[in-house]
């Protein structure tokens, strides 16, 4: 079972480092195939980033990826956020937070399967953003 486990860690690493949300990775490999309940694998997944979170700080930093002056108050609202999330799932408990978590992962999938792409590929084989 740790090989199982180690694959599903990997892909939440890798996909989250590049910023595209391994958390929902991981989320589901805890409740589907561990049967992990929904608090507990929130949890679990909070700490799984942390590391994670701090590496991919540090490279995109010395890439100079990152605009702190846009970030902080991104990071500010998101610790607020965090503890109205927490406050309001314990409010609502775990059945209902699965399910809202089962209906936004639904939503964002058929979002991102029917948007059209914003990249388009450079004269050099690079991808970048269309205007």
């Amino acid at each position: 079972m740790w090989i199982l486990s180690s694959v599903a860690g990997f892909f939440s690493g890798l996909i989250g480092s590049m910023g595209l949300g391994g958390g929902a990775v991981l989320l589901i490999y805890l409740t589907v195939f561990q049967h992990t309940p929904q608090f507990k694998a929130q949890g679990i997944n909070l700490i799984f980033f942390v590391p994670i979170a701090v590496l991919a700080v540090i490279i995109y930093s010395f890439k100079k990826e990152i605009k702190w002056k846009t970030v902080l108050p991104i990071v500010l609202g998101g610790v607020l956020g965090s503890f109205g999330g927490l406050y309001l799932s314990k409010l609502i408990g775990e059945e209902w937070v699965s399910k809202i978590f089962a209906v936004l992962l639904i939503l964002l999938g058929l979002r991102e399967f029917f948007a059209k792409s914003p990249l388009k590929k450079s004269e050099k084989g690079g991808i970048v953003k269309k205007e």
